[in-house]
């Protein structure tokens, strides 16, 4: 049908299809406008981008159609669309009666607003004046850390894929375990992947989500395995490296061999990518470098990787154990059977004064000079109550009395302690 974007074009059967079949007969223009802008990001961005965009133009017409049967066209959509429709997002609810995800909310709402966007810098006829979704619609990405193994059990996991008897499963589970390789990427290595350069066995990686290919360094371990797949029937069908019967791997082949290694080591569940985030927190604890951890998992950014130092946790303990005792000490309370190093240590710390002592610890620096009377740290005693005395009697000589009410309270502090 014309207009129907060709992305969407499975079949009459299709449900998506169908969809935008509906879409195109109730408003014709919202399905004309969203099948060309398919088909334009469709020639740049990858299938599963296109999809999540298609889903998101498809549960906005709808919503137009069935909240506001006025608008005809995505020209005439303005800001109190964008507002029920986010009302709309937040009340859906799945299949089995939940409510979106957050990021499921972010993505449609990010999409909606780049369609716009887009089709307003394009110039196209159906493009509203102005945009009329805003970056305060779309919420905020959540950045939890990765779920990533602990030591011990990453060393089972290992364990357990060392004692497989499947050279299949083995060699993926190690791949994905020993180079932090995604999952798409270990489906698509090809069979000539494997290269030698100075001495040192490398990998090379296919383009993958972030349309860069790269090279890792292999581990021993996996040049073995390698060198022994080389002989398997299913090595090498197809230009890939790995296949399983001939066919290609797939993302749901792999996280089956993942699961059943985890079942076999008792660790529980374990999904594929938790071995990426596992390999990226193991190397950052170890000293490696946070650049050198970017080049190993493929990050175009520093920033992507630098969510791993967040779980790099042994630096952190480290340094905290090392001031930790230094900092009880500054808080430590005064002992009866205080030695005579630590008697000299507190007198060490108490700076005597004119008119009493500093408490302040000796690792504070102080960043006052005159208002030693005034601050917390100020102590005195009895036998500085001649001096606080003329102390007071000098400001109130020079009329200066909030400086003479805070020698009165010392005073008066003083007489309460000796009655």
């Amino acid at each position: 049908m014309s207009g129907l974007p060709a992305v969407c074009d499975y079949g009459d059967l299709d449900p998506v299809a169908s969809q935008w079949a509906e879409i195109a007969m109730a408003r014709p223009q919202l399905a004309v406008t969203a099948g060309r802008y398919l088909n334009q990001i469709a020639l740049s961005l990858r299938p599963a981008s296109v999809t999540t965009a298609s889903i998101a133009l498809r549960q906005f017409c709808w919503h137009l159609i069935d909240e506001h049967p006025q608008v005809a066209c995505f020209a005439e959509v303005r800001r109190e669309h964008v507002e029920s429709f986010k009302v709309a997002l937040a009340r859906r609810r799945t299949w089995n009666n939940r409510p979106l995800k957050a990021n499921t909310l972010r993505l449609r709402l990010l999409f909606l607003r780049r369609f716009f966007d887009q089709i307003i810098e394009w110039g196209w006829a159906d493009a509203p004046v102005r945009l009329p979704v805003f970056l305060s619609d779309v919420p905020p990405k959540d950045e939890p850390l990765p779920k990533a193994l602990d030591d011990a059990a990453a060393a089972r996991f290992l364990q357990a894929a060392e004692a497989e008897e499947d050279p299949r499963r083995k060699l993926v589970v190690q791949l994905l375990a020993r180079t932090g390789m995604r999952v798409g990427e270990v489906c698509d290595l090809r069979s000539n992947a494997v290269e030698c350069r100075g001495g040192q066995w490398w990998l090379r990686v296919p383009l993958g989500k972030l349309h860069n290919d790269r090279v890792v360094p292999l581990h021993p371990r996996l040049v073995e395995l390698l060198r022994t797949w080389k002989d398997h029937p299913d090595c090498g069908i197809g230009g890939l490296l790995v296949t399983n019967e001939g066919r290609p791997l797939n993302r749901h082949m792999v996280t089956r061999m993942v699961r059943r290694i985890a079942k076999t080591a008792g660790i529980g569940h374990v999904h594929p990518h938790q071995l990426r985030h596992t390999l990226a927190t193991q190397a950052l604890n170890r000293g490696m470098r946070l650049e050198a951890v970017g080049q190993l998992l493929g990050h175009r950014r520093i920033t992507m990787t630098a969510i791993y130092a967040r779980m790099s946790d042994r630096n952190l303990a480290e340094q905290f154990c090392a001031v930790a005792d230094r900092i009880d000490a500054l808080y430590a309370p005064e002992t009866d059977g205080e030695t005579e190093q630590m008697r000299r240590l507190r007198l060490e710390h108490s700076r005597l004064l004119g008119n009493g002592w500093c408490t302040r610890p000796r690792e504070m620096d102080c960043q006052f000079e005159s208002i030693c009377e005034g601050c917390g740290f100020f102590a005195t005693a009895v036998e500085f109550k001649p001096t606080l005395t003329r102390q007071r009697d000098h400001a109130v000589e020079h009329d200066q009395p909030e400086r003479a009410a805070i020698f009165e309270e010392f005073l008066e502090r003083l007489d309460e302690e000796a009655s």
